[in-house]
């Protein structure tokens, strides 16, 4: 004789997904998330943070904050705008598109990323800890801070020679 409670416990215990189900169900409404931002007219901030996205619209513009911590993002779209900062910390991106701005800060921190644009602006900080990153291109501008440490190379050279290769670098360079 089956007990009542051998039942419940049975029911309760019993997954109404599987994990794959779940990962995919996530994957969707993330996307569901960008186009009600995109239609909304992509103002305030767009939060992505740990989500399983690995690339964006074209033509995304984001008014506020792009805050990508954590998320599987490889690649972003040509062009992209983001009016605030732009957060890629611990992600496996390793290039950043063409025709990026960014207003506000670029964090980098902890991803694949081996080089910067030439020609690169960034309208706040730009932090570069623990990237692969070798050298800066000609014409990058830092109008915050630019923090750089935790890379090897550039403990060959002075703040002063950073600060000439760097045009608008407004405040301290940390090594």
């Amino acid at each position: 004789m089956i007990k009542l409670i051998d039942l419940l416990e049975n029911k309760i215990l019993v997954p109404r997904r599987s994990p794959e189900e779940r990962s995919e169900n996530y994957i969707i409404a993330t996307q569901k998330k960008i186009q009600q931002y995109i239609k909304g007219g992509s103002k305030g901030d767009l939060h992505l943070i740990g989500t399983p996205v690995t690339s964006l619209p074209q033509g995304l513009t984001v008014e506020g904050y792009l805050n990508l911590y954590g998320s599987k993002i490889t690649s972003l779209p040509q062009g992209l705008t983001v009016g605030g900062y732009l957060d890629l910390n611990s992600t496996p991106i390793t290039t950043l598109p063409k025709g990026l701005k960014v207003k506000g800060s670029l964090f980098l921190r902890n991803t694949l990323i081996t080089s910067l644009l030439q020609g690169l602006t960034v309208g706040g900080d730009l932090h570069l800890e623990d990237t692969k990153i070798t050298s800066l291109p000609q014409g990058l501008t830092v109008e915050g801070y630019l923090y750089l440490p935790s890379i090897p190379f550039f403990k060959k050279y002075s703040k002063e020679q950073i600060k000439q290769r760097v045009h608008g670098v407004k405040h301290i360079i940390y090594l």
